[in-house]
């Protein structure tokens, strides 16, 4: 099946969807929107399992402390926002030891031309991280992340095509030299998903990384912050409000931020503020944030770090067992006997 198709995959047989989150804090939101929003909603239709990949968050420069603050944080932000842990398995990477050591079996199938042309390793080395093995090894590991589990869909981006390809590679490497071990996973497209942009640069896609604060509204920031961020969002000096990604990036950026807050058309809210004036635009978007975010901060609130430990834990024995399972299966292929 082409890439291009995958959204028109159907959950006719309960497919298992797997996805997997960095903790590396300052969840904001595009994540929200882009991604967490779905998780939630592919629950009624998929059987799911999502992670918390702290392995991955360890191939750059890390505090173990704050590693761990945010790992327990992460997961309250998802348990808040609806993850439901009687329909979803939701664990930390490290919990289960078959993440690495199927990274290091399919590593020994991956060729270094395939390495050298993700194009991940390039990007944050330039942007000043280490260039460490982990870095560069790092699709090897996506790669297992979604095998271990026999995933069949995995919620993908435009700009996560390259390790979707990827995956399917190694899956394939496997299954031809050792038999039908690995389903070949496709990746998945949400009929309703935003591409949220830099409220400062909205060229560029909305960013945690990004060192300019004001380009984000972070999902537990206070109502006034966000209100504030909006209110100085970059726009131009035309007075209309219509959708014109060429030139009105960052006016086109905000309707399609509404539209996903309200659920409504850009073309209906095109229509009510076309001629409103920036002002009052902004503080409409900004209102409509500040509502859809509301429950959710409720339920953070709700929850105490004792009880996200909890639910990670019991998890965390679950994708062990299963893991385990299924990795009985790759050694006895690959002729490793477990003495």
């Amino acid at each position: 099946m082409n890439l291009c198709e995958e959204n028109t995959l159907t959950a006719t047989a309960r497919q298992r969807i797997f996805s997997g989150v960095q903790p590396t804090g300052n969840i904001h939101l595009g994540n929200y929107l882009g991604a967490f929003r779905n998780w939630v909603e592919l629950q009624d239709s998929f059987e799911t399992i999502y992670c918390i990949v702290d392995l991955h968050a360890m191939t750059v420069d890390y505090e173990p402390g704050k590693l761990e603050a945010a790992r327990i944080d992460t997961a309250r932000i998802l348990l808040a926002l609806g993850v439901d842990p009687e329909r979803s398995l939701l664990y930390t990477q490290s919990q289960v030891p078959g993440h690495a050591e199927l990274a290091w079996i399919l590593g020994t199938m991956t060729p270094m031309g395939v390495l050298n042309r993700m194009t991940q390793f390039k990007d944050k080395t330039e942007m000043g991280s280490s260039p460490n093995l982990g870095l560069y090894s790092y699709p090897v590991l996506m790669a297992a992340d979604i095998l271990l589990y026999r995933a069949n869909l995995v919620p993908i981006g435009d700009d996560q095509r390259q390790h979707m390809e990827m995956t399917r590679d190694l899956a394939e490497r496997f299954n031809n030299r050792f038999g039908d071990v690995f389903p070949i996973p496709e990746g998945y497209f949400p009929e309703v998903s935003s591409r949220v942009m830099s409220l400062t640069e909205p060229h560029n896609k909305m960013s945690k990384s990004d060192p300019q604060i004001k380009s984000r509204v972070a999902i537990l920031d206070d109502p006034d912050v966000i209100r504030k961020r909006i209110r100085s969002a970059v726009t131009d000096s035309d007075p209309e409000v219509r959708y014109d990604i060429d030139q009105k990036p960052g006016i086109s950026n905000l309707l399609e931020i509404m539209a996903a807050c309200t659920r409504r058309s850009v073309d209906d809210l095109v229509e009510e503020h076309a001629n409103g004036g920036y002002g009052a635009f902004k503080d409409a978007v900004a209102d409509a944030v500040v509502e859809e975010l509301a429950p959710f901060k409720t339920a953070y609130k709700a929850l105490n770090n004792g009880d996200v430990r909890q639910v990670l834990h019991d998890a965390g024995v679950e994708a062990r067992d299963m893991a385990s399972s299924y990795m009985r299966e790759v050694h006895k292929v690959i002729g490793v006997k477990r003495y």
